[in-house]
């Protein structure tokens, strides 16, 4: 549990704000506030309490849809720093 309400914590400073929940409760799915610009499409992001996992979605070309699955909040928070610097150098 503590560590899905790190997930949790990780992706609203990231960026992402809660859309829904399963009836269930075992799944948690957030958007990215920002569009992005290139695909005018906004990055999703599913925390599974079941897995114990987060996985982030984006789209990178029409019908192309990438993920990177999370196990521990550290790898998410510095993947968020990676994708910013890069964000920031083009």
């Amino acid at each position: 549990m503590v560590r899905l309400q790190a997930f949790q914590t990780a992706a609203r400073e990231g960026g992402f704000v809660k859309v829904s929940e399963s009836r269930e409760g075992n799944v948690l799915w957030f958007r990215k506030c920002t569009v992005d610009m290139s695909t005018q499409t906004h990055q999703r992001m599913c925390i599974d309490s079941l897995t114990n996992s987060l996985t982030v979605y984006w789209i990178t070309a029409p019908g192309k849809v990438n993920s990177k699955t999370f196990r521990a909040v550290s790898a998410l928070q510095e993947w968020f720093k990676l994708t910013s610097e890069t964000l920031v150098q083009r």
